[in-house]
């Protein structure tokens, strides 16, 4: 062996060690080997094994060259009638001979293309699709419709959340870069990748893989990523969709951290491409690798020490302090464009596309942590484990606040109809059920998210609800205050010190009431001082600015320059916001003073609006975790009991009995007036029992609500009574098409205002509890809150105060009050009552008479149906402690 072969070996040799220490199989911090190992080290660390080390190693290097050459060989040909590519392949090189034409026409990704976005043309990306491959041309949506995203990362479903953030930190961060199917062609994606990674500064090694070129863009190219021959942090795969899982396998033979897979066609075209997904993950799960994608635009990390552009746009967003991630791809490019047009800096930018492996649960478990990341923004079109988000939401919006556009508010299901709580609940009610319950911002609009973004990421939380208002037009500040009252915001009197210091300067015919109204002015000086003012007033919690530059006005900079003077001297816990009404847009000097950048909006409202989302996510932020109800053991006994032996009369599931539905309810310990069954002939002496006035109610199969046909009489006073009341109820159901099989007697229970609490299972986000007010109205005025179980004693309440009628039991207009603490405990009961029953997958409280402050809660009707509950769900444990909503 020669001298030289050698040496080259023992460099080998180092960088295997490297790749090693890389891929975490020795406990090494890995920034010590973010460099190449030098080889006089390595020499002296093996010299006493040299000639054995060297011989083996001769021989390996061989043997992986051989396999290397052999896999790529291997690649399938491509199809008949790719003469494009064939064409551009012998333009690039003349000498290519026709085995290399059809292998490089098959592998690389350097003349096809794999992913366009419908409504938005080729050019937007500056990209062509002239010479696509016959099927490498995949028109998708970047909307990620597969399912997946549980982030349940094979060999870390016992990991904490903190250990799940570092293999994130990892992919975010990588040292080195591999683009498997990079291209020399201007206008393809492998192309875009390298050239955003060299033109916006990576620091660190970048590695084309080609195996048709020996430089990619002035970077030496490799064949396969096996042949770099270095330690690779992120491979990115761009090649088509059929050569993608060998490509997933020299990535894996290589030694490769973390995957981002841009290619297109898996589970969002079909269960063939589902298959070939899974088959992926399984193998990146199985070498402990973590992957972003499939069918995704990419990468952005704008930290300095890192760089990382690897995405097909050419839109490189500010520096700064919020972090992205987007489940679509287009609608990434739309963020990333605006967020750069508003000056809005991002730390990282995440397209997760399918989210087969890495979802946006793994990278809000990352972003807690991140000390680059103040902010979290979401697009979300799907939930793969909302119940996973559920958990960990809170935990990093007690530290950060995530603001959230959910799209889609389409139905639940098609059993809508066979409860009052299932046709109340739809997608979108869960979904605002999760967000309330984790403290997520939920914004209607990409526009309301960038407001509410810019608002967070450069002023503090409002401190309270109070506003102070400086304008120099009243129109503006009316449209503010209105919409501040809508919120939940108000505008204060100000002190007697304010008013007296702010006529030291302004004319007489300025407004002195909140709005402070400058009347027309451009007075850089005027808005310096009344802003310095209104800020330090102590009746104020946060400052909002307006100008409208006067047809006249010369000066808007110096306006500009005159707020931030002013906002520097206000207490640095209050908010200042702006809105710059003008055709030339928002001056740069708005954010020269020592305060940094004063947030600036297109009109008061969403200002308003804003300022109202910041003030409410602080109120989350600071109330405790509230405590979660849980059921005695006897009472737990009580329902399983009857559950079980339920669900072994009808495995398929049933509504309960009403002598079964009785036992449930009352072992849950909820007030109930429990009804008796009787034939009709019984009726009369089952009344007599129970003790007038009694309520009659028609027992028949098929039956769903008594009161759409009439099968509740109420106000039965004494024997005839109940006797025509059971003749009427026969005829009401012969003439609906059912036959009375019965009646059930309750005890009328007066007055009271009525409720309903229930709860309806979907198949996504698992249990929800419901509650409104109005009884059997209560779906025609559709005034009801939903939330997730376990529902804790502060969810509850908020439940019940963010009913519009909930001044109902505060006495409306002199009517009587109602006990609004036994409705809470009502709903947590609830809660804690489907917690240990899965099974039940409906449940109906309604009417539930709201009694006197002290008097409590009766339910005077109720329903329950069971179901097989859902695969892999078994029974619920009980909370034995007290847990966080």
């Amino acid at each position: 062996m020669s001298i030289s072969r050698g040496v080259a070996t023992i460099v080998a040799i180092c960088q295997s060690m490297q790749q090693a220490i890389t891929r975490k199989k020795f406990h090494t911090p890995h920034h010590i080997f973010r460099r190449p190992i030098p080889p006089i080290l390595c020499g002296i660390a093996l010299a006493a094994y040299a000639s054995a080390t060297l011989a083996i190693a001769d021989q390996s290097t061989h043997a992986i060259a051989d396999q290397s050459t052999h896999a790529i060989a291997e690649q399938p040909h491509p199809r008949p009638g790719t003469t494009s590519v064939n064409r551009n392949i012998e333009d690039t090189n003349p000498h290519a001979s026709p085995q290399a034409i059809s292998l490089a026409s098959g592998w690389i990704a350097a003349d096809t293309h794999l992913i366009m976005v419908p409504n938005m043309t080729a050019e937007a990306f500056g990209m062509s699709i002239n010479d696509c491959d016959d099927r490498a041309c995949t028109l998708l949506d970047n909307s990620g419709k597969g399912d997946a995203g549980t982030s349940n990362h094979a060999g870390t479903s016992n990991e904490t959340g903190r250990s799940n953030a570092r293999t994130i930190q990892s992919l975010m961060n990588p040292a080195s870069v591999a683009v498997i199917g990079a291209s020399r062609r201007n206008g393809s994606v492998g192309a875009a990748i390298v050239a955003n990674l060299k033109r916006d500064g990576f620091n660190g090694p970048i590695y084309p893989v080609n195996p048709n070129a020996d430089r990619v863009q002035g970077l030496r190219a490799y064949p396969s990523v096996v042949a770099i021959a270095a330690p690779v942090d992120l491979a990115v795969l761009v090649v088509p969709a059929k050569y993608a899982e060998q490509a997933v396998d020299d990535c894996i033979e290589a030694g490769v951290s973390s995957l981002l897979v841009i290619t297109a066609g898996f589970a969002e075209v079909g269960e063939e491409g589902r298959a070939v997904e899974q088959r992926i993950l399984q193998k990146v799960r199985s070498a402990g690798i973590r992957m972003v994608g499939p069918n995704c635009m990419g990468m952005i990390n704008t930290d300095p020490a890192v760089r990382l552009n690897v995405t097909f746009t050419p839109i490189w967003p500010p520096e700064g302090n919020i972090g992205i991630a987007s489940q679509s791809g287009a609608l990434g490019l739309t963020i990333l464009d605006h967020m750069k047009q508003l000056n809005l800096g991002i730390s990282t930018f995440v397209s997760v596309g399918n989210k087969a492996d890495v979802s946006s649960n793994d990278l809000l478990e990352y972003w807690a942590d991140d000390p680059n990341t103040d902010v979290v923004l979401l697009y979300l079109e799907s939930f793969g484990n909302p119940r996973k988000f559920a958990r960990i939401a809170p935990e990093v919006v007690r530290k950060k606040p995530v603001i959230a556009v959910k799209a889609g508010r389409s139905a639940a299901g098609s059993r809508a109809a066979s409860s009052h709580s299932a046709a109340l609940a739809n997608l979108d009610v869960a979904v605002d059920a999760l967000f309330e319950q984790a403290g997520v911002i939920r914004t209607n609009t990409l526009e309301e998210m960038f407001d509410v973004a810019a608002l967070l990421s450069t002023q503090p939380i409002p401190p309270g609800r109070r506003v102070g208002v400086v304008t120099n037009a009243g129109g503006p500040g009316i449209l503010l205050a209105d919409v501040c009252e809508a919120r939940g915001l108000t505008l204060p009197e100000l002190s007697d010190a304010t008013i007296a210091g702010l006529k030291e300067f302004l004319p007489p015919h300025a407004g002195m009431a909140n709005p402070i109204d400058l009347v027309g002015s451009d007075s850089p000086e005027w808005y310096e001082r009344s802003i310095e003012l209104v800020g330090q007033d102590p009746n104020i919690d946060s400052l909002v600015v307006i100008f409208i530059p006067p047809l006249v006005t010369t000066r808007p900079e110096e306006v500009a320059a005159g707020m931030a003077r002013g906002a520097e001297r206000i207490p640095s816990d209050k908010p200042v916001l702006c809105t710059f009404l003008g055709s030339r847009g928002t001056p740069d000097m708005l954010g020269s003073g020592s305060r940094g950048r004063i947030p600036a909006f297109a009109y008061p409202e969403n200002a308003a609006m804003a300022l109202a989302a910041a003030h409410g996510y602080g109120l989350w932020r600071d109330r405790d975790c509230g405590r979660v109800l849980t059921l005695p053991d006897s009472g737990v006994a009580r329902i399983r009991s009857v559950v079980d032996r339920a669900m072994a009369a009808s495995p398929s599931g049933a509504w309960l009995s009403p002598a079964d539905l009785s036992e449930v309810i009352e072992a849950a310990e909820i007030s109930y007036a429990r009804p008796l069954e009787a034939s009709g002939d019984e009726a009369v002496s089952v009344a007599r029992q129970i003790g007038y006035p009694v309520v009659a109610k028609a027992v028949a199969k098929g039956l769903v609500h008594r009161s759409d046909v009439g099968g509740v009489i109420l106000g039965l006073q004494n024997a005839d009574d109940v006797e025509d009341a059971v003749r009427t109820l026969r005829v009401r159901m012969q003439d609906a098409g059912l036959e009375l099989d019965g009646v059930l007697i309750q005890k009328q229970v007066e007055g009271g205002i009525e409720a309903l609490v229930g709860m309806t299972s979907d198949p996504v986000f698992g249990p929800l509890v419901v509650c409104g007010l109005g009884g059997v109205h209560v779906e025609l005025l559709n005034d009801v809150s939903f939330r997730l179980t376990p529902v804790s004693d502060l969810d509850a309440e908020a439940m019940v105060g963010g009913l519009r009628s909930a001044k109902l039991l505060d006495g409306y207009r002199g009517g009587v009050e109602g006990d609004r603490a036994a409705l809470t405990k009502l709903i947590q009961q609830v809660s804690a009552l489907v917690t240990v029953a899965p099974e039940i997958m409906e449940l109906d409280l309604n009417p539930v008479k709201v009694m006197a402050p002290g008097m409590g809660v009766i339910t005077v009707d109720a329903r329950v149906r069971l179901e097989p509950p859902p695969a892999g769900t078994g029974r619920r444990r009980r909370d034995k402690a007290t847990a966080s909503s």
